[in-house]
């Protein structure tokens, strides 16, 4: 609300300013110097009583900025007879606010479409009829009717035969993506296709979208320390411009060049252009699907030279995925898949549910299977078409087979083995392992592009498994075998030789987050104890999606830094030549606005910003743990 008063203030006084200045103009045109000298100032005085409001409120919160000089100019011009310089200044000011506000606008716009898109209510299958009801009243395994055009209002997962979904405000992908049946759906997609049925896996507190909104807002009310600098530097700025108008009105006996100076510094590019370029960095990160929790986070992530990665879920899918089948008889390996699939239907085992969700994306049509029992943690049994079938542990299937198969497979580090009998007789094994992220390769040597100096994979996991994952890529260091406590020493340690990012995406990541400079969580749907701990999310379960982040994070710095030094660098040049002489007040005035619109425009430059695109390399999915053979 406050926002929106002072934009609305913004624009009375641009308003008055400008007419004030153009009414001057016109007496003076008409040969009433007078009457010009009055309308001017009845111009500027609003926007000196707003100016000095803001002012006496800045100094109540103990802030001291360069308001001050602008107060300063406009009350030394009208005082000295200098009154269109004044008018000025006054349109100036309030012009120059209310270009601020526009470009701040304009720069969050990305993080702003994501707050529009929230919706109100949803359309509830209920005793055979649909009844919209508020977000507040959806509960787990609610079945939700997602219209043409709907924003999903929960995490679901697809009930219908599919769906299709526009996910770019939340990912920064351009294509629609086709879902099936049972694939998980992010809340804040939009229904670009034909309605289809939903079942509601969250409330609407827990779900992905409204933990992005939560973290946007958090983002648009945080200040960059690079703007706290700049509220510093603006300390001498100010002293700097008193004493050389000071030093002027003194050394030559001539106080209009004390006012020239004063009009020459009012405002400074220091206020407008490091909030501009960094609020534009934000939103262009978000664009790509990387939530930067505020300018602070995204001027740490600027500076980052270390890196530690967790392994299981962040380097790695953290799902198991099959990737050998092995028969040991006349079996081809899609029908032993079918009869596992099938069976594994019945069973919530993250090693079961791998191999069904294999089988349907390789498009199997799974029958409903019949006299079951499942042993938890052992296997399953029962009947697939008429099939006796058993799934689960080597030992468990070999026990209840009546034809012996051979021994197992050489289990590589960190892969499972699944086998499986029909109609008595052993049929083969099912190898499944955790799979590194596609693009890994490119992802760390992109890092090293961007100045990213050392890289450690730490992980709780086994050393021979860590050993295993890392090898063949870009690790200056592999730590194994960490609990929590031991990841974050880690990150302290690291953090001795430079500022270091942590990624991770689970519960026992969150301390490690913490402590680092910057904590990057994976995914907006993860654990919500590490996207809280994070100072940056990626919206999309995808790691190289980090490299666009940083790379729109450093180039956002590096605007904002080039804005205040080219801006300071002409404004003082300014100063000493209206100090000599040079420039009359009328002159200053007009030479400091193209000063600030340019510097303006220049931050505004943030939101042009086109990452390098990550690359990919041909053998970047192969499994974590598993020889390339064996795949």
């Amino acid at each position: 609300m406050y926002g929106v008063i002072r934009s609305r203030l913004n624009v009375v006084l641009v308003a008055l300013a400008l007419a004030g200045l153009l009414g001057g103009l016109a007496a003076l045109w008409f040969g009433t110097r007078p009457l010009a000298d009055t309308v001017w100032m009845l111009g500027v005085a609003p926007v000196l009583l707003a100016l000095v409001v803001e002012i006496v409120l800045s100094l109540r919160r103990g802030e001291v900025g360069l308001d001050i000089v602008a107060a300063l100019s406009m009350s030394a011009a009208m005082l000295f007879g200098e009154t269109l310089a004044a008018a000025i200044v006054a349109l100036m000011y309030s012009g120059g606010s209310f270009l601020e506000s526009f470009a701040e606008g304009r720069a969050r716009r990305e993080m702003s479409d994501l707050l529009s898109r929230v919706p109100r209510s949803a359309m509830r299958h209920r005793n055979g009829a649909l009844d919209e009801v508020p977000l507040e009243e959806i509960e787990p395994g609610d079945l939700l009717l997602i219209r043409q055009g709907d924003v999903v209002p929960v995490d679901g997962t697809v009930a219908g035969s599919q769906a299709v979904l526009d996910q770019s405000a939340l990912t920064g992908e351009s294509l629609p993506v086709r879902l099936g049946r049972d694939h998980e759906v992010m809340s804040g997609s939009s229904n670009v296709g034909e309605p289809f049925d939903m079942v509601a896996s969250h409330r609407v507190g827990d779900s992905t979208y409204a933990g992005i909104v939560r973290l946007v807002e958090a983002a648009q009310r945080s200040r960059a320390p690079m703007a706290r600098l700049a509220d510093r530097y603006s300390l001498l700025f100010l002293l700097v411009t008193v004493v050389l108008a000071g030093l002027a009105w003194w050394l030559t006996g001539d106080p209009i060049r004390a006012v020239a100076v004063l009009v020459v510094a009012t405002p400074c590019p220091l206020i407008l252009a490091v909030p501009v370029a960094l609020v534009a960095g934000l939103s262009r990160a978000a664009h790509f699907g990387v939530l930067i929790k505020g300018a602070k986070a995204l001027e740490a992530l600027a500076r980052v030279r270390g890196l530690v990665l967790d392994k299981t879920g962040t380097l790695t899918d953290g799902r198991p995925r099959i990737v050998a089948i092995h028969p040991a008889g006349d079996l081809d390996p899609a029908r032993m898949l079918g009869f596992a699939a099938a069976l594994d239907q019945v069973s919530k085992h993250p090693i079961a549910q791998a191999i069904v969700a294999d089988a349907r994306a390789r498009g199997m049509t799974l029958p409903i299977p019949d006299n079951l029992r499942e042993i938890p943690g052992e296997g399953v049994i029962g009947h697939v078409e008429g099939h006796e079938v058993v799934v689960g542990g080597t030992a468990f299937v070999m026990a209840r087979v009546t034809a012996g198969g051979p021994a197992a497979p050489v289990r590589e580090d960190g892969a499972a083995v699944v086998a499986l009998a029909v109609d008595g007789r052993f049929a083969g094994h099912i190898l499944l392992a955790d799979t590194l992220r596609e693009g890994t390769a490119a992802f760390l040597a992109g890092l090293r592009r961007l100045g990213v100096k050392r890289i450690l994979l730490a992980t709780g996991d086994r050393q021979a498994v860590a050993a295993h994952v890392a090898d063949g890529l870009d690790f200056d260091r592999v730590r194994a075998e960490l609990s929590p406590e031991e990841k974050v020493g880690l990150v302290l340690e690291e953090r001795r030789s430079g500022p270091v990012m942590m990624v991770g995406d689970g519960v026992n990541d969150a301390p490690a987050l913490a402590a680092a400079d910057v904590g990057v969580a994976m995914g907006a749907r993860g654990a919500a104890a590490s996207a809280e701990a994070a100072d940056v999310v990626l919206l999309v379960d995808r790691l190289d999606r980090l490299l666009p982040g940083l790379e729109i994070a450093q180039r956002a710095r590096h605007i904002a830094l080039e804005s205040v030094v080219v801006g300071i660098g002409l404004s003082v040049l300014g100063m000493i030549a209206a100090a000599f002489g040079y420039l009359v007040p009328v002159q200053g005035a007009v030479l400091q606005e193209v000063i600030d619109v340019a510097v303006i425009l220049n931050a505004l430059r943030a939101l042009r910003i086109r990452p390098t695109a990550p690359g990919e390399t041909a053998d970047a999915s192969r499994p974590a743990g598993v020889p390339e053979a064996a795949v």
